[in-house]
């Protein structure tokens, strides 16, 4: 690497919009077939859109252990990459592919053994535990698509190639558009096949997109040598990616115990009000997608500069994002405060689902303003090694707030009342991140500029 990567000299706002713009579209995009699944879904029944927002949680854990492997990879692949460590870049790349194809194995064989156990725990609703169950063995039992898709474009992402990443998201996300209502209704001289339909169309996109990546990172990824002659397995490679991508994989696996947990307090209520929590969870994807595509081009940056000892960059790159995140979060919430029964019409809304829906979406959206700065704030902690800050903000949140107080809120038997727990959990966060991100600032400003 004769030359200086362009994390280290690139002005830092272009810098920052050219690795995070790529990410944002492709975010974007990922978001909308996330919703396009669900909108499809919705036009089979209610009870068909209750089960895969059932099925969320089960799919929150994959991407838990996907994308918090992918923040340890980042960190440390960038980070050698500043530190002009040509070795153990390619060795932290291809321990990373052994990882992940661990990975992938065990949640296959889970997806396949385990998923008619996880439905019966939720509901007696035999349509909705059928119906979950054939989309689960499907999404879960078939993920390596979607674990392959994870790790190759983090490693573009991680060298600077955002653009490429843009292109496996799109397709994949465009492939899973266009099967979603063949497969479903059973087009073209298919077979209709419904739920089922849907988690075909969704491995399927992510299966295409994996293989793409794959091939962009072989042909056209300069700064990392796939060299297998070389590869020794180091214990020490594995426990750097995992110092900081147990904490965020716990962080995000919190969210699936989160999103479990107010499933099974809501469905007390209906199952309709179960539905609502799911369309909530599809229609933010929108507003959150693209601050963590944000995020995506914001670590490898930062990494890369702790790397090169170049803090004035790396506080320049965190203020910059800060800015943009809020933004981002400003548009959520004006969208969901001012048309939120339009929101919920894309998913066949009935009487009863727009009554609980409408005030619980305006609701909800209060915390944006909140979760903006905390979503960054949780990046840096990531980006700088300390991702055990992350987990902790986390656990406040979701665990030892958001939960306890759904659960409190919900003894009142006025539904509403649920969703203020929201708000009161990113209120905690943002005062938790904001002590811990003191202490980052200190050691930043220690790193010695160049």
């Amino acid at each position: 690497m004769s030359n200086e990567n362009k994390m280290g000299v690139m002005p830092i706002n272009k810098l920052l919009i050219s690795m995070s713009l790529p990410m944002i579209v492709s975010m974007l995009v990922q978001a909308m077939y996330n919703i396009v699944d669900s909108i499809f879904v919705a036009r089979i029944s209610e009870n068909a859109l209750t089960a895969v927002s059932l099925a969320f949680p089960l799919q929150n854990l994959m991407i838990a252990f996907a994308g918090g492997t992918a923040v340890g990879v980042n960190a440390l692949l960038s980070r050698s990459l500043g530190e002009k460590n040509q070795e153990h870049v390619n060795q932290t790349a291809i321990h990373s592919i052994v990882i992940y194809v661990v990975t992938a194995l065990i949640f296959a064989i889970l997806g396949f053994s385990l998923s008619h156990l996880f439905f019966n725990v939720q509901t007696s609703n035999q349509e909705i535990v059928q119906a979950g169950t054939t989309y689960a063995i499907i999404v879960v039992g078939f993920s390596f698509g979607l674990f392959g898709q994870f790790l190759f474009e983090r490693l573009l992402q991680a060298t600077g190639r955002t653009l490429f990443t843009m292109v496996t998201q799109g397709l994949g996300a465009i492939i899973n558009i266009i099967l979603d209502p063949i497969f479903i209704f059973g087009y073209f001289g298919l077979p209709k096949m419904g739920v089922a339909g849907a988690a075909l169309a969704t491995v399927s996109g992510q299966i295409i997109a994996f293989f793409l990546a794959m091939l962009f990172n072989f042909k056209c990824n300069h700064d990392i040598s796939f060299d297998w002659k070389n590869f020794k397995f180091d214990l020490t490679i594995i426990k750097q990616i995992y110092s900081v991508g147990v904490p965020s994989i716990i962080m995000q696996s919190i969210g699936s115990v989160m999103t479990f947990g107010m499933n099974s307090i809501l469905i007390r209520f209906s199952t309709t009000a179960t539905a609502v929590f799911g369309v909530y969870f599809k229609l933010q994807s929108f507003v959150f997608m693209p601050v963590f595509g944000l995020n995506n081009g914001m670590i490898p940056i930062i990494a890369y500069n702790l790397g090169a000892k170049k803090s004035k960059r790396m506080f320049d790159t965190i203020n910059l994002a800060m800015i943009y995140a809020t933004g981002m979060m400003i548009i959520g919430i004006i969208i969901f405060e001012c048309i939120p029964k339009t929101l919920l019409g894309f998913f066949n809304a009935s009487p009863d689902m727009i009554s609980i829906g409408i005030p619980a979406l305006r609701i909800i959206a209060i915390h944006f303003i909140f979760a903006g700065y905390c979503i960054v704030c949780g990046a840096v902690f990531q980006a700088v090694g300390k991702g055990t800050y992350s987990l902790l903000t986390s656990l406040i949140r979701q665990l030892f707030v958001l939960l306890p107080c759904a659960y409190i809120l919900s003894l009142f038997g006025n539904i509403n009342l649920i969703w203020l727990c929201f708000p009161i959990a990113e209120i905690s966060s943002a005062i938790t991140s904001t002590i811990l991100f003191s202490k980052i600032k200190k050691l930043i400003s220690s790193v010695e500029s160049s």
